[in-house]
């Protein structure tokens, strides 16, 4: 059947494409059997309670205690090696760790560069002030009014978006950002709902304002390292199952309540919104460029690579998977959303693109195939899952810009049909 699908001849470019996603499921889960030894982390060491340096070379945290222990499990050496976070991204393209643990959220722009696993956490950004100045974020967007950020991080980025009139000052070292608000060089700081109890326990006179997002964190693997990147994502699903992540959440970042977002049903929930907001990027690039929006022989690659990875999964489980057709229509109507947000991006006259935009061949399609491996490998591992809450969830969980409604409500019919399928032990056999 599978061959069927693509008896229509694709180009080259595309056939190199298609290689490229089999290979990344056939490496899926090789990691430790490949041999490595030693584990490089890249971790920031100034943002507690994720990654904080204590003496020189000595780092704790949320990030920190999962490295030691997928090391522990995986029978490897650590490396910690420090980065700073304007540097993130050119670090781990430069090859000089493997995977980045530090509270990093997940971004359109640094999907394009690496490998995200399932999320660890969903956490907020919110603002912090001195007590009886403002009430309100409204209040603070005015050319006036100095916002304290860290430099490169995701809430500079926040920033920019939400208060885009307020004077913005990127401060290098994320642990130095409280201390500018304390000595009244700036009259707020942007932070995350994990950081800030940490910050208001040390200044109990803080006002904290309503959350500006919802974010979720993830590790940040190197695209040099797709095996690796399979693997975290088999043993983090894991330890969220055997309640290890909710105990590390509790004991590093506070009572919450913090939702389990590495079971199964939320990370493939994360994994499409994770797809679908690279789409913006996606369509600005095309247009930037002269490619057309819709490329029928490119979403051939992509649903064969989805499909075929469903199917290895589903075999290296031992788990009967979801036929053949359910396969190519859930992924089908996933390419049809993202085209409708691709679309409607186009049509938005304000939108422009970043400096130093991702290339089209060289970092999105790559990225999307590898959005689509771990896609494949979350769908045979849904637990049943009730209707009326698939509905509920899928609606909270896709937060893309430009995503319609219409697109959301399509994809929640499309997991409602594949998960009672997927997932399932073989029946024994007939005798």
């Amino acid at each position: 059947m599978r061959t069927a699908a693509l008896r229509s001849p694709l180009s080259h470019p595309l056939r190199r494409l298609l290689s490229l996603a089999l290979s990344s499921f056939a490496i899926a889960g090789s990691f430790v059997a490949a041999g490595a030894e030693t584990l490089r982390v890249g971790t920031s060491g100034d943002y507690a309670p994720f990654s904080a340096e204590g003496d020189p070379g000595e780092y704790t945290g949320f990030s920190l205690e999962l490295a030691r222990r997928y090391a522990a499990d995986r029978g490897l050496t650590l490396e910690i090696v420090r980065f700073r976070w304007p540097g993130l991204v050119a670090d781990l393209e430069a090859d000089h760790f493997d995977v980045a643990m530090s509270g990093v959220t997940i971004r359109p722009e640094r999907v394009a560069r690496g490998i995200f696993t399932v999320p660890v956490v969903e956490t907020g950004a919110v603002v912090l002030v001195k007590p009886e100045t403002w009430t309100s974020v409204d209040q603070l967007d005015r050319q006036r009014i100095r916002i304290g950020v860290n430099a490169g991080g995701h809430l500079e980025r926040v920033a920019q978006r939400h208060l885009p009139r307020a004077t913005h000052v990127a401060i290098p070292d994320n642990a130095s950002v409280l201390n500018a608000l304390i000595d009244d060089a700036v009259q707020a700081v942007i932070t995350d709902s994990a950081e800030a109890p940490i910050w208001r326990a040390r200044h109990p006179e803080l006002v904290q304002l309503d959350p500006l997002t919802r974010d979720r964190k993830a590790l940040l693997v190197s695209r040099r390292r797709p095996e690796l990147a399979a693997d975290l994502d088999d043993w983090l699903v894991e330890r969220e199952r055997d309640g290890t992540l909710a105990a590390l959440r509790r004991e590093h970042l506070g009572d919450g309540p913090w939702s389990e977002v590495a079971r199964p049903f939320p990370a493939l929930l994360a994994a499409i919104d994770e797809r679908l907001s690279l789409m913006p990027t996606v369509a600005m690039v095309k247009r930037a460029t002269g490619v057309p929006l819709e490329v029928p022989e490119r979403e051939s690659v992509v649903i064969e690579a989805a499909a075929t990875g469903v199917l290895e999964a589903a075999s290296k489980r031992d788990v009967v998977p979801p036929s053949y057709l359910l396969i190519q229509r859930f992924f089908r109507i996933q390419l049809d959303a993202a085209k409708q947000i691709q679309r409607d991006a186009v049509a938005d006259h304000d939108l422009a693109l970043e400096e130093d935009p991702p290339d089209l061949d060289a970092d999105l399609r790559p990225a999307l195939l590898h959005i689509g491996s771990r896609i494949a490998r979350l769908i045979v591992q849904l637990p049943p899952l009730q209707a009326i809450s698939v509905f509920s969830e899928t609606r909270d969980g896709l937060r893309a810009p430009f995503l319609a409604r219409s697109s959301v409500t399509a994809i929640a019919e499309a997991i409602v049909v594949i998960a009672p399928s997927a997932g399932s032990t073989p029946p024994p056999p007939t005798k």
